[in-house]
């Protein structure tokens, strides 16, 4: 396998593991800089995918004689290269673009109040677009391999599926992240928590089931995805930090962690199953993919209300969720740790039972709708090959 598929996917991985730390240096420290310690692990992540993409552009555009010059995309009538060499090199610009702007907006606005400012949007687009051709370029070998009906040794098929369920679960985690504002845990009994769900998670999950070669993709993914996110929380909830900025409300010492992520993997075990039974069948006759779009996101849904219900209220209220495997008691040095409903619902912001199931209803139709986009997102994923 080429080189650049092995950097790609490290320079995702070093980009989530650098916004996570970034949020958490906000809620402990506060104060950074454009070269603050979380930021240079992000540049890094953009600087080797970028470059190693570009090297594979330039190699195909200069060398008339290259192997991959027959399957490679010709962008402005002078560059060939994979589509996902392409990808990345944007997102890759699209990233450090985002650096000196972002730096702008703090000195001239102050502190940001919300995870997408501008600066942070045109951040967000750059790794989603780098980690998006990550998964590109994993899925043209995957597919030209499978087309081609190549010898392929199964240890290095493996090798391959197995990166691009990374791939997908790092661009789950980012996902994930640019929504958490929705999907805190004092929030998941309410119903905007389960809409926002649907509405996210169908269309990525189900898109990357139709597409990897796994027996279990989508909870495949979905288990990577809870590992990547937790794990940096885990790690460094243990390293000093002390506040640089004032008010100072809450006299922490140490790194406040991350959310604990969803418990996704149990919806997603509930897909797979229901994939491993209707996607090679025809009995669902006219409107195959829209009758799998219900079942697929009626179900995912369902099962995750069913099971984050609890979750969430576990670690909403239970003292056996405030420690560091649970991550319950992060709270951010800037608010006041005696607020009264720190571990326990505000009941202004408690819904009727009519309401919540009147939205949980709507939520169906949004994962339906999800789940379908997410279809012909994977119909798409299978035939690349470029």
């Amino acid at each position: 396998m080429p080189v650049y598929l092995y950097a790609v996917v490290f320079a995702s991985f070093c980009i989530v593991v650098g916004l996570l730390w970034d949020i958490m240096w906000h809620v402990s420290i506060g104060r950074d800089g454009l070269l603050a310690p979380p930021h240079l692990v992000i540049y890094v992540g953009a600087v080797i995918g970028g470059l190693f993409s570009a090297y594979q552009i330039l190699s195909m555009t200069f060398a008339k004689n290259h192997p991959g010059r027959a399957t490679a995309v010709p962008f402005w009538g002078v560059f060939y290269g994979p589509l996902g060499a392409m990808f990345c090199v944007w997102g890759a610009l699209t990233m450090l673009t985002s650096a000196p702007f972002d730096d702008w907006w703090h000195n001239t606005y102050g502190l940001d109040v919300q995870i997408l400012t501008p600066p942070h949007t045109v951040l967000a687009v750059g790794i989603m677009t780098l980690q998006l051709g990550a998964m590109v370029s994993l899925l043209a070998l995957q597919n030209r391999w499978s087309m081609a009906g190549l010898a392929v040794s199964p240890t290095q098929l493996t090798r391959l599926k197995w990166l691009f369920a990374l791939a997908s679960g790092l661009l789950l985690t980012i996902v994930y992240t640019l929504s958490s504002e929705s999907l805190g845990r004092l929030s998941s009994h309410r119903s905007s928590y389960y809409s926002t769900a649907a509405i996210i998670f169908p269309f990525f999950l189900l898109a990357v089931g139709r597409a990897l070669k796994l027996r279990w993709p989508v909870t495949t993914v979905a288990a990577l995805h809870m590992l990547v996110l937790v794990v940096p929380s885990w790690v460094i909830q243990n390293f000093p930090a002390t506040p640089r900025l004032g008010p100072v409300l809450n006299p922490i010492t140490t790194y406040q962690p991350f959310m604990f992520p969803l418990l996704l993997v149990i919806p997603a075990l509930a897909v797979d199953w229901l994939m491993h039974r209707f996607e090679a069948t025809n009995s669902l006759g006219r409107f195959a993919d829209w009758k799998r779009a219900l079942l697929y996101g009626g179900a995912f849904l369902l099962v995750f209300l069913a099971v984050q219900w609890p979750f969430g209220g576990f670690l909403a209220t239970s003292p056996h969720a405030r420690n560091g495997f649970f991550l319950s008691y992060m709270w951010p040095y800037d608010n006041d740790p005696n607020w009264p409903y720190r571990y326990a619902f505000n009941p202004k912001r408690i819904q009727s039972m009519s309401l919540f199931w009147t939205n949980i209803a709507w939520a169906v139709l949004y994962a339906t709708l999800s789940a379908r986009v997410g279809l012909l997102w994977g119909n798409w994923m299978k035939r690349v090959v470029r």
